[in-house]
């Protein structure tokens, strides 16, 4: 059966998840209106995966608004296996909310005068301020993984991180921050099928890199280093919430819905404006159109 699903993904038509990202928009923007109250809950067995998340996307509006208003610093680290869905649940949570509240980090390969700083430091320059939401898609945990096993950091330098690690985050969590930790966890098999359909659809191409093909190759390794990253860093203060992603849809719902329940928040809506009249015309003539570059309508 398994091997059926990743036929049909490898003969799935160029662009049919962005098809169907943007089919899912689409649908989100037309139900803005969700009526009652939202609040988490758990759903119905008959549920629909777009009004749960039309309904979650909602309740994630209240809460940035509790977030500006009250001056939090919410921090949320994304980790897991590569092609574990980590971004598409962030996209999920972002896409509804205003980018100078909620923001999204993505740090790539450190420069040579970033590698000889303190390791966290670039990553300290990342966090909130108050009244800001800094999702981290990957993160410091980067020394626990990729570069732990991949040889890019010594055997002392991985030591003093697992040493480190927590006492940096009670640092976080002393200063104010609410720092919410998830890992998303892939079976073998949904892995390769994901990789196999980045393999072949140009629109995801750019997600797979030669890191990701060395990554399968040393999947027994990665393994080994998350259980010492768990058994180090999933501390009573900070600790790793496991999110099952070999779904990826469920995968964004409990993501989110674990999220709204991490960080107790009233309704404080956008209270509704009102559209004032336009200026009325005080006889100023605008220049003709011809004395502009207007793109072609070539649609």
């Amino acid at each position: 059966m398994a091997r059926d699903s990743k036929k049909a993904k490898r003969q799935a038509p160029v662009g049919g998840e962005l098809r169907r990202d943007a089919e899912e928009v689409a649908v989100v923007e037309a139900r803005w209106h969700v009526l009652g109250d939202g609040k988490p809950h758990r759903p119905a067995k008959s549920y629909k995966y777009i009004d749960e998340l039309v309904r979650l996307q909602f309740e994630l509006i209240k809460l940035q608004e509790w977030v500006r208003i009250k001056g939090l610093k919410i921090a949320v680290l994304f980790e897991g296996r590569d092609a574990a869905g980590k971004g598409g649940v962030i996209k999920r949570i972002s896409e509804g909310l205003n980018p100078r509240i909620c923001r999204t980090v993505a740090l790539g390969t450190p420069t040579e005068r970033e590698r000889s700083q303190w390791y966290f430091q670039r990553y300290v320059a990342q966090l909130p301020a108050a009244g800001e939401i800094v999702l981290f898609d990957r993160s410091w945990y980067n020394r626990a993984g990729v570069e732990h096993v991949m040889g890019f950091c010594t055997d002392a330098e991985y030591r003093e991180f697992l040493h480190a690690c927590p006492r940096f985050e009670a640092m976080l969590v002393r200063s104010g921050i609410h720092l919410i930790k998830y890992w998303f966890s892939v079976n073998d098999e949904e892995q390769e099928a994901r990789f196999t359909e980045r393999m072949h659809n140009p629109i995801k191409r750019w997600k797979l890199s030669p890191m990701d093909l060395e990554s399968r190759k040393r999947w027994v390794e990665y393994s080994r280093a998350k259980d010492v990253m768990l058994e180090h860093t999933d501390k009573k203060l900070t600790p790793w919430y496991i999110i099952d992603a070999d779904d990826k849809k469920r995968a964004r719902l409990n993501c989110i819905s674990h999220l709204l329940h991490q960080i107790p928040y009233k309704d404080l809506t956008p209270i509704e404006l009102e559209l004032p009249p336009r200026q009325p015309n005080d006889g100023y003539a605008r220049p003709a159109k011809s004395s502009q570059h207007w793109v072609d309508r070539g649609y």
